[in-house]
């Protein structure tokens, strides 16, 4: 999954749970065109699983900066920027459809992380606008 640095998921690519993180990669970075070019200069954040140098060539590639957790080392108190993607996946992980899914038809699985996308990308510009902006009936209360 690709999040924005408020966790608003960008881009997911479905997978089965005994591939590697790391061969998803391409895959997963090439799910944002729909939305645009990538940043020039963008930093991307990346947990100890990504720690292989064709990661790096990969990201080189695209002209993005990589942050990586060193695989042998004690990962630090603050581990930067990876918690906004732990944060996603945890909403993302409030629809049980998708922590169970015996769905064997990519198709079905793609729609049920679609769903669960838009339903985590809709509350998320829902509660930015409400402390962002006002509006006649706007709620006294946050949701």
């Amino acid at each position: 999954m690709v999040t924005d640095a408020r966790g608003i998921p960008l881009g997911a690519v479905p997978a089965p749970a005994n591939r590697n993180d790391h061969t998803l990669l391409g895959a997963t970075l090439d799910a944002l065109p729909p939305l645009g070019p990538l940043p020039t200069g963008g930093t991307v954040h990346l947990d100890r699983g990504y720690d292989y140098q064709a990661v790096r060539d990969e990201l080189a590639a695209r002209g993005l900066h990589a942050r990586i957790a060193e695989r042998g080392k004690p990962a630090p108190i603050q581990a930067g920027h990876r918690w906004v993607i732990e944060r996603t996946h945890a909403w993302m992980n409030n629809y049980g459809k998708l922590i169970r899914c015996t769905e064997r038809h990519k198709p079905a699985v793609e729609f049920y992380l679609a769903l669960a996308t838009a339903i985590v990308t809709l509350g998320r510009l829902i509660r930015q606008a409400w402390s962002c902006y006002r509006w006649q009936t706007r709620p006294r209360r946050r949701p």
